[in-house]
């Protein structure tokens, strides 16, 4: 069973894709450039930036830390966290972090603003190079809603569960995360880089300049390093290590991974688990993806446990996978491959 690329449309696309059903390959190839000027292609296992995507890594580690009984999900942020929160209320819960219903002040709220590059008009992006330094963009504004009220997506949340990690495992949470995840699933092109670091067989990402009709390179519209909201490098080979080990009940126990892709939250449009979004199957099944979207990077994973197939696409100058996915599940639909 194989997918036929002329069926879809890749004449601009610029980045991997990867389609495994029932654990063979179906589909697996490269397109475009990590380095545009030098025209050095992208290869399969070139690791890109995955923006939002990163907080199932997140989430994973805090349950976990539950698991370990280091962390419970009625733990309060006001029992961990050494810092002054303000107007922040202490008594926000890990589950109401997880589940995005903390209503604590967003640095970036989606509603409200489009574009991550107005973050550093008055604070420069050089200066986020671990979690605690977007602290500044949140704790003078006051509390978005009452916590539990409501379900509404928060980057904010997951910034704090990756200061929960360091503070109660004494380590940065991502070398928590290399240890605890990424290592037991032998994801080695896996991590959180400096922008002006970044190791080899990393692709750049760029963004369109409509005005000038060229591309250039976001390292001055992100955060030079990832934190919990976001911000891994990876590769679509080691997303499909990460699905793999997460869904056998490797890295959390079945109950546990029962709780995450369980719907905790939703609103009229979307559905949200523990750390993934889910996605109606039926009236009573769902299964999960991950996502990311930032200035030049686009993001996503999915995998349809019904059908025990994972579809993963990224870009490196932001084209839409969104649709891309929808046109792999409609040619797979047509070419009867999907059941």
């Amino acid at each position: 069973m194989k997918l036929d690329e002329k069926d879809l449309s890749l004449s601009e696309f610029n980045g991997c894709i990867r389609i495994i059903k029932k654990k063979e390959i179906i589909f697996e190839k490269s397109y475009g450039y990590a380095d545009l000027p030098n025209q050095i292609p992208n290869k399969i296992d070139t690791k890109f930036a995955t923006a939002s995507a990163g907080k199932i890594f997140v989430a994973v580690a805090i349950l976990q830390l539950i698991e370990k009984g280091v962390l419970n999900f009625d733990t309060t942020i006001g029992s961990i966290l050494d810092f002054n929160l303000k107007a922040i209320d202490p008594k926000i819960t890990i589950k109401q972090l997880l589940n995005h219903t903390s209503g604590i002040p967003d640095y970036f709220d989606e509603s409200l603003l489009n574009d991550y590059e107005e973050l550093w008009k008055d604070y420069p992006n050089y200066k986020i190079r671990a979690s605690s330094d977007i602290i500044p963009l949140f704790i003078d504004k006051p509390m978005m809603y009452q916590a539990g009220e409501r379900f509404q997506y928060n980057n904010t949340g997951y910034v704090v569960l990756g200061l929960v990690i360091e503070k109660v495992t004494g380590f940065p949470f991502d070398n928590y995360l290399n240890e605890h995840i990424f290592r037991p699933c032998k994801m080695q092109d896996t991590g959180y880089y400096e922008l002006d670091r970044l190791p080899a067989n990393c692709a750049n990402s760029y963004i369109y300049d409509d005005k000038l009709k060229e591309f250039y390179i976001n390292i001055y519209s992100v955060d030079a390093k990832g934190t919990g909201a976001g911000g891994a490098f990876t590769t679509v080979i080691d997303v499909g290590k990460f699905w793999s080990k997460l869904l056998a009940c490797d890295l959390i126990s079945k109950d546990m991974l029962n709780q995450m892709l369980r719907v905790q939250s939703h609103d009229d449009r979307h559905y949200y688990g523990l750390g993934v979004w889910l996605d109606p199957a039926d009236s009573h099944i769902f299964t999960p993806h991950i996502e990311g979207c930032d200035p030049g990077v686009s993001f996503i994973s999915a995998y349809n446990t019904i059908n025990d197939l994972s579809i993963t696409i990224v870009s490196n100058i932001g084209c839409n996978v969104w649709r891309l996915k929808r046109d792999i599940i409609n040619t797979l639909e047509k070419n009867e491959c999907f059941n």
